[in-house]
């Protein structure tokens, strides 16, 4: 009533602003409450920040802590990677968040356990690839790779040599299953099979899954 009222809409008015002005995707107070001088104080509060907006809320994001997070989600996000560490053996590299939540299911199907969630985009890169590998292997439980890339607008023959030079790059040490499908796959698939490397092609999805559990 009376002036507290008129304090608290002020407060929800700035609070209104401070989430548009930080890219906030949630701003919780609790408690809101008044003072035994009749002053309305936020007292504690909860804000998270769209991680999308990380290129304008750069002072921000400066003050996360990552010394409790997963380091290779950390390391990841910084190349702009989508992964999320699981409990499996299997590690997965995709692009495309639908076709990797896919592949884990059929991993599982075949009694398998994923690894890892990683969506690594549309832009499939040498040097992405690379990254990717360095980033799942870092992880000790991690016995096999499926790659699971889908050429839309990516062409496959351009991921094929993606893979063949993060291949030799990283020195891969465990079995590495590849099945891709879309635009110029069948030159993509002669760029697997001329490489010289132990890389394990399938037809389709349920076929890379099956081989990538036999290598197990």
């Amino acid at each position: 009533e009376g002036d507290e009222a008129a304090q608290a809409e002020e407060q929800f008015k700035k609070l209104y602003n401070l989430f548009l002005n930080v890219d906030a995707t949630q701003v919780e107070i609790n408690p809101l409450a008044t003072t035994p001088d009749g002053r309305v104080v936020c007292f504690d509060a909860k804000i998270n920040f769209d991680d999308n907006a990380e290129f304008r809320q750069k002072e921000v994001f400066a003050q996360e802590d990552t010394s409790e997070l997963n380091q290779r989600e950390v390391a990841a996000a910084a190349l702009g990677l989508n992964y999320v560490g699981m409990d499996g053996n299997i590690g997965c590299l995709v692009n495309g968040a639908g076709l990797a939540m896919g592949t884990m299911d059929i991993i599982k199907l075949y009694g398998g356990e994923p690894a890892n969630f990683l969506d690594c985009g549309g832009g499939v890169t040498p040097e992405g690839v690379a990254a990717a590998f360095n980033i799942i292997t870092s992880d000790p439980a991690v016995k096999a790779i499926l790659v699971n890339i889908f050429g839309g607008i990516v062409n496959c023959a351009t991921v094929a040599n993606g893979i063949v030079s993060a291949c030799k790059t990283t020195k891969l040490e465990v079995p590495l299953v590849v099945r891709l499908e879309g635009t110029n796959v069948e030159e993509a698939k002669e760029i697997i099979k001329n490489s010289g490397l132990p890389i394990i092609s399938a037809d389709d999805l349920d076929d890379a899954a099956q081989k990538a559990v036999a290598t197990l």
